[in-house]
């Protein structure tokens, strides 16, 4: 088994797209949305970050995918819906990855002591 270490600085940025396998996009929109007061549709995100929708759509995806963002429905005053985004509590991704991080570590004192 091949485990991944780096003998350099790991900055907050890399432990946490490391902890998701989330790329720059991902990333980007995720602290976005740690700013937020209210949840946001794709197509308000978009603007905000001058982002196309389906590039928030697809980054939304992933980040639903690691469990970092919630979804729900909205009914609009013109009628139909639009699904909005809002981060998960910050509690519970810190939580997520201090397992990921304990998992790693475990994974690490396996090797070690085989060897």
């Amino acid at each position: 088994m091949a485990l991944s270490f780096a003998c350099n600085h790991i900055d907050f940025k890399d432990l946490l797209t490391c902890s998701f396998d989330l790329n720059k996009t991902e990333y980007m929109l995720f602290r976005f949305l740690l700013d937020q007061e209210e949840s946001l549709s794709v197509q308000q995100i978009g603007e905000l970050t001058s982002r196309d929708r389906t590039t928030v759509q697809k980054a939304m995806k992933q980040l639903l995918a690691q469990d970092l963002v919630h979804k729900h429905q909205v009914n609009l005053e013109q009628g139909g819906y639009a699904f909005v985004y809002a981060i998960k509590d910050k509690a519970v991704v810190k939580q997520k990855m201090l397992s990921i991080v304990k998992q790693w570590y475990e994974q690490v004192v396996e090797e070690i002591t085989k060897w």
